[in-house]
């Protein structure tokens, strides 16, 4: 928060102050104003911990993006039997209406407080800042804390809370240092928005891709490999289900497909600025005693396959795309399923245009992604991210790739939020966060433009006028993590995957051994028309079979006895129908084969 001067003294303004009218008729908090409100009931946890744990010594917390968090060292066990008395301290607290307070203290008087306080952890906050003169401080009833904010104005704007969980943190998040303990927690301004959020949570819980993936064969995760996932041939066949759907959209798009390697040399990526900005994430290797770093993207690569040629004016807009493997050092701490992994298939692209051709090139990418995300019945929100703190190029370069971003956006007439100091350290970007079934959201697609990388690579073409010029680059992508993304459709569908994407299309259930062979004709027939299918073909009664199928989440069972055998026919029962009506009946195989080939059409 900007830093106001009232009555010759330094202070933070309440959020409120900043931000008139952030607080609707109804109480609720506009997205800009989730921050100030979740942060102030991080507070508010934090106090009610010191209330009932005196000893414990507070590391900080802040808002994320569903609700808030704080890091404690409580000096023993904390664990989840004791969150339904820290959340009624939580509310005993917020029932006293407590206004918040913001004041600042030189850097060597809140040093002392949090000495005086034995705030180690704090303590050492404040020792690292750099050429700090004062600080802010945030009251709240006798509870006072060292925090740059925003907060709202009265713990009364609070009206439901509640604690979610219990997990481990280092210290720094280095895991070099102390464990601590981060709980969770989330809160609402209205008793009716907790009750829709716990039902989100419990559908999430239900949707889990990582106990989805397990049940259905998609994936595995091993000791042996952390955060480098497996796929089954089941999740192969996902896998390779949308790199046809992606190659086939792409091919029509205009775009190449190139393949570049998965390690190269240091100096290249000195050379892209990786090495710089990026180092802390990137695997490193010895080879014939030079240095190799194993790619975290495939930009660089890219620019290697531009400048293997020489190029005219001509050859511009050049679009290259890749499925590029990719590695990056994540924290242990911070994996998660397929969400977030040390290895990916990333579905990058890179676009070398002239300056005359960027508002177009962006809307091409911006409608391509639409494309996509309507495929899989996503809403979506755009935010344009500006220049961050960390970053090369010129402010004039910064205004222009800015710029010409927002104006391809408001010509598509697509709305979009800023994301202040949120870009890459080579250029702003646009973000495109999806929504789920449930209401969760997912940042997939980016595009991002890029003045740096041509001139750090010396790129150049030849325009109209005989002379050299240098090309103007987007990095995008879609999908974004190939993993990521099967992970989020895994939730989304809750593992009920449409027709053409589900990796077995129909489960062909005998009803005894002695339909084996009948449905061995059944099922290379269906083979031959390119259905994906298979057959339960073990000595299990039928309603075992049948709730086995419904429990893989196939979209079609063919049941086949006498009658089938005898009529040369097949009984289908759908998945996706109202109770009482997944019974399709008896029908020809011919007749499946031509309804299944529709709707498989119909949904491509």
């Amino acid at each position: 928060m900007k830093v106001l001067l009232k009555n010759g003294e330094i202070r933070e303004a309440l959020f409120e102050e900043q931000r008139p009218g952030v607080f609707g008729a109804d109480a609720e908090p506009k997205q800009e104003g989730r921050k100030a409100f979740w942060h102030t009931s991080a507070h508010v946890l934090a106090q009610a911990v010191k209330h009932l744990y005196p000893d414990a010594k507070r590391a900080g917390g802040s808002a994320i993006e569903n609700g808030f968090y704080y890091d404690f060292d409580f000096g023993f066990p904390f664990a989840e039997e004791h969150l339904q008395e820290l959340e009624e301290e939580m509310r005993q607290i917020i029932r006293k209406s407590l206004s918040l307070q913001v004041y600042a203290l030189s850097l060597e008087e809140a040093k002392a407080y949090m000495e005086e306080h034995g705030e180690c952890y704090q303590l050492e906050l404040l020792r690292d800042l750099p050429g700090e003169k004062a600080v802010s401080f945030y009251r709240q009833g006798e509870y006072a804390e060292y925090c740059e904010g925003p907060h709202i104005s009265n713990t009364s704007r609070i009206k439901a809370v509640r604690l979610l969980s219990v997990a481990g943190a280092y210290w720094k998040g280095d895991e070099h240092e102390k464990m601590l303990t981060r709980i969770y927690g989330i809160s609402f301004p209205k008793e009716a928005q907790m009750e829709e959020y716990l039902y989100m949570l419990q559908e999430a819980k239900a949707r889990d891709h990582r106990k989805l993936g397990k049940e259905l064969g998609i994936f595995l995760l091993a000791e042996e490999g952390t955060g480098l996932p497996f796929f089954l041939p089941k999740g192969m066949a996902l896998k390779n289900l949308l790199l046809d759907y992606w190659r086939g959209l792409h091919r029509q798009a205009g775009y190449q497909e190139i393949s570049t390697p998965i390690m190269l040399d240091r100096r290249l990526w000195e050379n892209s600025g990786h090495w710089e900005h990026y180092r802390d994430k990137m695997y490193t290797t010895m080879v014939d005693h030079r240095e190799y770093a194993v790619k975290p993207m495939s930009c660089p690569g890219g620019m290697l396959v531009y400048q293997s040629q020489p190029h005219s004016y001509r050859d511009l807009p050049l679009r290259l795309a890749e499925l590029g493997l990719i590695h990056r050092h994540e924290k242990s701490g911070t994996l998660h399923g397929l969400m977030r992994v040390r290895e990916c298939t990333q579905d990058d692209a890179h676009i070398f245009m002239t300056e005359g051709q960027i508002i177009n090139e962006i809307q091409n990418v911006a409608r391509l992604i639409d494309t996509v995300y309507q495929k899989f019945g996503f809403e979506y929100h755009v935010e344009l991210s500006t220049r961050p703190e960390e970053s090369i190029g010129t402010d004039e370069e910064w205004e222009l790739a800015t710029q010409a971003l927002a104006e391809a956006m408001d010509t598509l007439e697509v709305p979009y939020s800023v994301n202040e100091g949120d870009g890459a350290f080579y250029g702003p970007k646009l973000d495109f966060h999806l929504k789920d079934s449930i209401g969760r959201t997912w940042q997939c697609g980016t595009i991002q433009l890029d003045f740096q990388l041509p001139r750090r690579f010396g790129a150049e073409y030849i325009g109209a006028d005989g002379e050299k010029h240098r090309p103007i680059m987007i990095h995008r992508a879609i999908f974004g993590s190939l993993e990521r993304f099967i992970g989020i459709l895994i939730e989304h569908y809750a593992g009920k995957f449409p027709l053409w994407l589900s990796p077995v299309q129909v489960k062909v259930l005998p009803v005894s051994a002695r339909y084996l062979s009948y449905a061995g004709e059944v099922l290379e027939a269906l083979g031959a028309a390119g259905i994906r299918a298979e057959a339960d073909e073990s000595d299990e009664k039928l309603g075992y079979k049948i709730r086995e199928a419904q429990m893989d989440k196939v979209p079609y069972m063919i049941i086949l006895g006498e009658k089938e055998q005898a009529g040369h026919t097949v009984s289908v029962r759908r998945r996706d129908a109202e109770a009482g009506k997944q019974d399709m009946g008896e029908m020809g195989l011919k007749a499946l084969i031509e309804m299944l080939r529709s709707q498989e059409d119909q949904g491509r």
